[in-house]
């Protein structure tokens, strides 16, 4: 190919939504392709040594919020896609060819598919969660779910029955700005209309994991979907059973706790008895949840590692929660080396919130996840785990009523007993021990796509 054909990818903020797009350059990097990485300019120190070193991989920050709002009449004059405008501009005039092949936008930037089509370069819309929460999103609104009752399970036509859709599936928890996350049982999936324009989609899953869902997408959309992931540092896949280190994949995190601390601290402990609490990076548990899952911890007589910097109310906490969980714990504030904890043989389960790059993390690893979803794909990523990959639980059935101390005790004891769901996860884990099979078939069918001139 030429040397100047160029693919950007945009990434929103967050790492929910910059690890994926970075490991998606570095991937492109490895095809030959010259990439451009447009992102908020406050995650710039966030970016990892790997992609900064790489000749064929620009990072462009974008000073101005890249967060929109359907009130602005014209996305063109937001400052963010005049930022981005200028550069392109730029780029076209110091360039004798400029030849973009197509940019991969994030859902949740997806205002910026107005400068690209204004220099005619097509888009790729970019999932970055999974394919089963955006099918059963499509699926509901079109089925109009609205009027599932308590106890009817209502399948969508084309998707698993075991994914048939129930009546707590369709209630939230308000969430912490006061939203619900997905929409109302009925309304159109948020996605639906930033998708508008693009030439194809493209999932950070695969089909060994997510094939109905895929195939649903595709069919129902009626254009190409590729699921090129889970877009996951490639020292996860090349390590053989050895430790992962963040520290050397993840770049400009602060932390309470070093790499070599929780090593220690994991190594004195038996194969499979440690649970890993963690309920991401940007939205944690109300404090009602909060101390129910204190008191939980407190009663259960596991080893524990928690990190509390992912939760709004975890400062309150974190002192009462050291003095009640004790000895047989961990408590970190800030950042996690996660990948470090679920790659140890000490780690037998992860109580997580199932936002997708911690559930692909943890199946990628073998290690069982006991679900407590808050907001957004997280409901729909937690059936996944539990319906259809079966490889987890829910610590409740009905999460939106509030969790209880004594169900979170149950669940952690039932995951961690579980033996056919541990064979389960070791078998997934076996199995894709080097990555995805279908996602490099998907990525080379990306490939001939855009090599082909669309």
């Amino acid at each position: 190919m030429s040397a100047s054909a160029e693919i950007f990818v945009v990434s929103g903020p967050g790492p929910g939504h910059l690890h994926p797009c970075t490991e998606l350059c570095l991937r492109l990097a490895r095809h030959g392709y010259r990439t451009t990485l447009v992102i908020p300019s406050r995650v710039s120190s966030h970016i990892p040594p790997s992609l900064a070193s790489n000749l064929l991989i620009t990072v462009f920050p974008i000073k101005a919020s890249l967060r929109y709002s359907p009130s602005v009449s014209d996305p063109l004059n937001h400052p963010a896609n005049q930022e981005l405008s200028a550069h392109l501009e730029e780029r076209r005039a110091d360039s004798e060819v400029f030849r973009v092949l197509c940019a991969v936008v994030d859902l949740n930037v997806s205002m910026t598919k107005e400068v690209f089509w204004k220099f005619d370069v097509p888009v790729i819309s970019f999932f970055t969660f999974g394919a089963c929460a955006a099918a059963m999103g499509l699926g509901s609104w079109r089925a109009q779910m609205s009027d599932v009752q308590p106890g009817e399970a209502r399948l969508i036509p084309g998707l698993p029955e075991e994914m048939a859709v129930t009546y707590s599936d369709l209630k939230r928890k308000p969430g912490p700005t006061g939203g619900g996350g997905p929409p109302k049982p009925g309304d159109e999936p948020t996605w639906v209309q930033k998708v508008k324009g693009s030439i194809g989609l493209m999932f950070n899953t695969c089909a060994d994991l997510e094939r109905p869902f895929l195939d649903y997408m595709g069919n129902q959309r009626e254009m190409p979907v590729w699921g090129v992931g889970p877009l996951l540092p490639e020292q996860f896949w090349n390590t053989s059973g050895s430790l992962i280190s963040d520290r050397e994949i993840r770049h400009g995190h602060e932390s309470s706790c070093t790499e070599d601390e929780v090593i220690k601290w994991l190594d004195g402990k038996p194969r499979r008895s440690v649970l890993y609490v963690a309920f991401g990076s940007e939205v944690g548990l109300d404090k009602e949840d909060l101390a129910e899952l204190e008191a939980a911890l407190g009663e259960s007589t596991r080893y524990i590692i928690w990190l509390i910097g992912s939760t709004r109310y975890g400062a309150d906490f974190s002192d009462r929660i050291e003095s009640n969980v004790g000895d047989r714990s961990v408590i970190i504030k800030g950042w996690a080396p996660q990948l470090l904890i679920l790659s140890h043989p000490s780690t037998g389960g992860f109580l997580s919130h199932c936002g997708w790059n911690s559930a692909m993390e943890a199946i990628g690893q073998g290690v069982p996840l006991l679900a407590w979803p808050i907001i957004g794909d997280q409901h729909y990523n937690a059936k996944l785990v539990v319906s259809h990959l079966k490889v987890g639980y829910r610590v409740a059935e009905d999460v939106s009523q509030g969790v209880k101390k004594d169900e979170i005790v149950k669940g952690i004891e039932r995951l961690m007993r579980d033996e056919e769901m541990h064979e389960r996860a070791a078998s997934i884990k076996a199995r894709f021990g080097h990555g995805f099979p279908s996602s490099s078939s998907a990525f080379d069918a990306f490939r001939d796509f855009i090599n082909a001139g669309l």
